[in-house]
């Protein structure tokens, strides 16, 4: 499969390309900045290669740096529905994330002071290719771009300081995303794929994409209809149940553990937790 990545190259400057074993095939244009979402609406296979760097030496970013906009599906399986003592709705529940809480594969994820309840939430990212307003669902799927991995880490003391979510969920460097993007027309099945979160190496959250309430299609479907979707757009799909909130007793992160989120061929997303200082 393809792995399309965002990067620093050694100069510095932000670039995009494909990840092959341990080398990084630079796709954009050389000299300047060069930003993934701006070739996601035509053939990425095309595109030519103007630079060659060893992956270690460049930096990873997140795979989209810079989204337009990053739409979260919260209570989108019906375990975490249940695990929240909520009522499942008529409508999907949809929340903002902020570009500047987004960080890459192998950061770290920030823990600030104001919190003990910082936790988990492994997902699966839809990134948008072709944008639109009103898109109906039969069409919503030839609109991704591709699939990526997301973990939407929320600080729950805030998340739960009244009925709004956008407090506890915009903290900087609380928004791991990564490590590539994955073409949609390399997967053959996205519902078939597990969504699997492993805190400091156990398994606190497995279920199938397929268990989502509302579909990708429903999602994108809906949120095309109050906002115009643009390329790079970013839609993170919902958490399973597991999280850490939730259990008895309760299972937050904290600095020094390690979050592991895959998603069955997607690949594997990893970071750290620290406090911040």
């Amino acid at each position: 499969m393809n792995k399309y990545i965002s990067f620093e190259r050694p100069d510095g400057t932000a670039s995009f390309g494909r990840l092959e074993g341990d080398k990084v095939l630079d796709l954009g244009a050389p000299g300047g900045p060069a930003w993934l979402k701006d070739s996601l609406d035509g053939d990425l296979s095309e595109l030519a290669i103007t630079g060659e760097f060893d992956r270690a030496a460049v930096t990873l970013l997140p795979v989209i740096p810079n989204p337009g906009k990053i739409l979260c599906v919260g209570l989108n399986y019906a375990t975490h529905v249940a695990e929240t003592g909520r009522e499942q709705k008529d409508h999907p529940a949809i929340f903002t994330r902020w570009a500047d809480t987004l960080i890459a594969a192998s950061e770290a994820l920030v823990r600030p002071p104001e919190s003990e309840r910082f936790d988990y939430e492994g997902e699966l990212a839809v990134i948008v290719g072709k944008g639109g307003r009103r898109i109906a669902r039969e069409d919503a799927m030839g609109h991704v771009a591709g699939y990526s991995i997301f973990n939407d880490a929320s600080v729950r003391d805030w998340q739960r300081h009244n009925i709004q979510f956008t407090p506890g969920k915009n903290w900087p460097a609380t928004g791991a995303f990564g490590p590539a993007m994955i073409p949609a027309l390399e997967i053959e099945d996205i519902g078939a794929q597990r969504v699997q979160t492993r805190l400091n190496g156990e398994l606190v959250q497995d279920q199938p994409v397929s268990d989502m309430i509302w579909d990708i299609a429903s999602v994108i479907e809906y949120c095309s209809t109050f906002t115009t979707l643009q390329p790079g757009d970013v839609i993170a799909s919902g958490t399973p149940g597991g999280v850490g909130d939730k259990r008895k007793p309760p299972l937050y992160m904290k600095a020094g553990d390690t979050v592991e989120i895959s998603v069955g061929v997607i690949g594997t997303l990893a970071n750290q937790v620290v406090d911040e200082v």
